[in-house]
């Protein structure tokens, strides 16, 4: 079991301990608190210390204010590691600075005192509790923050004149309201300073390892951005590229890289650059043979023989090329990809779960050229193969997990280029038709919207539509014509994919729940008494249908799903996915 030394302590005896000695880590986010916040802690501070503005109401022996916990771990130098807490200490330094400047000119014997308490929290001393103006009780090492040292600067010499940080800011704006303050209440001035220090109350949690402060940190933590993955990667690459002496190139491309995930992936859990890495780590381990389904959390796998995989040039540029693939696959490049290679990823992009983003990086990591683009017939055909594998799979073997076995055997075979056959999973054409028969495609199932993707997608005339595009599951037969009329003898049918088809938002909040003849104008499109044209759908089969059918009735709905179903089964036939 882990081991915590956890002890609330006031900011005096925190910050005044002799062995206090912070370290804001190179994998911490840059300081991000502005004046909205230190007005916030201000005026909460300046509350408590003065209950109703009256100095007299306050107990100094049992008022407390709680300011929140700082999870600290220690590292092999001996620093104070900040896991939660950073912009908290940070703030709390900046202020205890401008008071420090201020008591500067005042001789009178509380002040005098107040100035030696705050020394001693902001400066190492001797041991007659003099500070060493050059050692200060936190550093900063934070990669992608170009003003930490400013931020050093300014708690060295107090002053910030000129300077645009963060940090120089909020400490103007520190210096501003302890004018005011001395101004307006110049009698409670020795008490403001003190009771921060001797009544406002932290709770330090050192943690025995930085992997225990990180997951208390997840725990405690229910509104702050708890580091991720990708922070502690940073910091490894960091540390690589400084080496090298080029850690601002670094900088600069680790921020260029944030900015484009942060655009093109939006996962359910992680951060988009997680998700990167994540993409990144399943070639990785196809490289290195690894085929079992049990994969290691993320951290874990970076984290093997101290992080060597971040100690490689080409680690960077690969993970940049692969984030650049997949802002063409969003952004639906053509200048990059065929038509027919977009019409796939765009029926890709409603696959049944993500499995198919991990297993194309490999690919694309495996099959890339020198001038980074792949084979086009080649991308087709394996495109073809994953989906209908993936949407085979999904029905026959529901659930992510069950998928793992037989992918990650084949990302294997990419790397080593041999060909994907899945031949060891290969589908029976009866158990798949039974599958189907029994399964109840309902729509807040992913299969559903896939498996209709897709079919829509067979026809050669379907257009691309832009993947922001928002689509929903149509019932040709509506439902409210079901409960109005009860023609349906097979109730069932009702949810068939025979009577389902995919159709833009737009469109099928108008079409919901009108009679086929009624849904026929929304389908195509129509115009307003005043001239303004209402835009129809971009499904082909659906513009057909709103051509040529009259109505739309259940012997139609079966023949429908008839087709659909045998055309899948089609289409694994064709993929060589049938024994």
């Amino acid at each position: 079991m882990s081991k915590l030394n956890i002890d609330q302590k006031s900011i005096k005896d925190l910050f005044s301990d002799k062995k206090a000695d912070f370290l804001i880590p190179d994998y911490q986010r840059p300081y991000a608190w502005g004046e909205k916040e230190c007005l916030t802690l201000w005026d909460d501070i300046f509350a408590f210390s003065f209950p109703d503005n009256d100095c007299s109401k306050f107990d100094s022996y049992n008022d407390e204010y709680f300011l929140g916990p700082i999870v600290t771990f220690k590292n092999e130098k001996g620093k104070q590691e900040i896991i939660d807490g950073q912009q908290r200490l940070t703030t709390l330094m900046l202020l205890l600075r401008a008071f420090y400047t201020k008591f500067a000119n005042m001789m009178d014997q509380q002040s005098v005192s107040t100035r030696k308490l705050i020394e001693q929290c902001i400066w190492k001393t001797n041991e007659f509790g003099d500070p060493d103006k050059n050692a200060l009780k936190i550093d900063s090492e934070v990669a992608t923050d170009n003003d930490k040292d400013e931020f050093l600067n300014i708690l060295k010499t107090g002053q910030a004149e000129g300077k645009k940080s963060n940090y120089a800011a909020n400490y103007r704006f520190f210096e501003k309201k302890i004018y005011e303050f001395l101004n307006t209440f110049s009698g409670y001035f020795p008490y403001l300073p003190t009771r921060i220090l001797n009544n406002c109350i932290l709770l330090p949690i050192e943690a025995e390892s930085q992997d225990t402060a990180l997951r208390i940190f997840s725990t405690l933590n229910d509104r702050g951005k708890p580091l991720s993955d990708a922070d502690i990667f940073k910091a490894q690459f960091y540390k690589y590229y400084k080496s090298k002496n080029d850690k601002d190139g670094f900088i600069r491309k680790w921020k260029d890289l944030e900015e484009l995930c942060d655009k093109i992936f939006h996962p359910m859990s992680g951060t988009p650059m997680d998700e990167l890495f994540t993409r990144y780590m399943y070639y990785e381990r196809a490289k290195k043979g690894e085929k079992s389904s049990t994969t290691e959390a993320l951290r874990k796998f970076y984290e093997r023989d101290k992080y060597d995989l971040l100690k490689r040039d080409e680690t960077l540029n690969n993970i940049i090329n692969l984030a650049y693939f997949w802002n063409d696959v969003d952004n639906q490049n053509s200048a990059r990809f065929s038509n027919e290679v977009l019409r796939r990823l765009y029926v890709l992009n409603y696959a049944p779960n993500g499995m198919w983003t991990y297993f194309v990086s490999v690919y694309y990591m495996s099959k890339k050229r020198v001038d980074d683009t792949l084979d086009d017939d080649e991308f087709i055909h394996f495109l073809n193969l994953i989906t209908a594998f993936i949407w085979g799979y999904a029905i026959v073997n529901p659930g992510v997990n069950a998928l793992r076995t037989p992918v990650f055997a084949e990302m294997v075979n990419v790397v080593k280029n041999q060909p994907v056959t899945f031949s060891d999973y290969k589908f029976d054409e009866s158990q798949v038709k039974i599958a189907i028969d029994n399964y109840v495609f309902n729509n807040n199932r992913a299969i559903t919207k896939a498996m209709l993707t897709w079919w829509a997608f067979t026809f050669d005339t379907q257009e691309i539509l832009p993947l922001e595009t928002v689509i929903e599951t149509e019932h040709i037969f509506a439902r409210n014509r079901q409960e109005k009329e009860k023609s349906l003898t097979n109730a069932n049918n009702l949810e068939s994919l025979g009577n389902k088809a995919i159709l833009e938002k737009r469109v099928n909040i108008r079409a919901t729940d009108y009679k086929f003849e009624d849904k026929k104008k929304y389908y195509k499109g129509f115009s307003l008494t005043n001239g303004k044209e209402k835009e129809g759908t971009k499904n082909t089969e659906l513009l057909a249908l709103a051509e040529k059918a009259a109505d739309f009735v259940e012997t139609d709905i079966e023949n429908r799903y008839a087709t659909i179903v045998n055309t899948f089964i089609k289409y694994l036939k064709d993929n060589n996915l049938v024994k």
